[in-house]
């Protein structure tokens, strides 16, 4: 009874398969048919009236490098002391930007560029 079980439901499956099979395929053939352009009639319209994408490179917006002028690490040492070490730039970041704008010291070194 299993073995017959199996083919009945095998058989019932490929059915199923054939019939979705079928139906998809007239599917297509039909929207093939009814967008076709007057221009060319065998293409759907869809792909007639899509212009192709415009090219963009990947290195539009490149920026060359440029050498930063560095400072000596002696200054850049003292002038982390003079404005109060690491606790100071520690303070500068937990605090919002908005009020580290305003609360710079004047170190006379450039800021970093990332």
């Amino acid at each position: 009874m299993s073995i017959r079980l199996n083919s009945n439901l095998l058989a019932a499956l490929a059915l199923l398969v054939a019939s979705m099979w079928t139906t998809q395929v007239s599917a297509q053939a039909s929207a093939t048919a009814s967008t076709a352009s007057p221009a060319n009639p065998g293409a759907p319209a869809a792909m007639a009236e899509v212009a192709p994408p415009a090219y963009r490179s990947a290195l539009e917006g490149y920026q060359r490098y440029t050498d930063e002028k560095t400072v000596n690490w002696k200054e850049a040492n003292d002038t982390t002391a003079r404005i109060g070490g690491w606790r100071e730039y520690a303070k500068e970041a937990s605090q919002p930007q908005a009020q580290e704008s305003s609360a710079k010291p004047d170190s006379g070194a450039a800021p970093a560029k990332p």
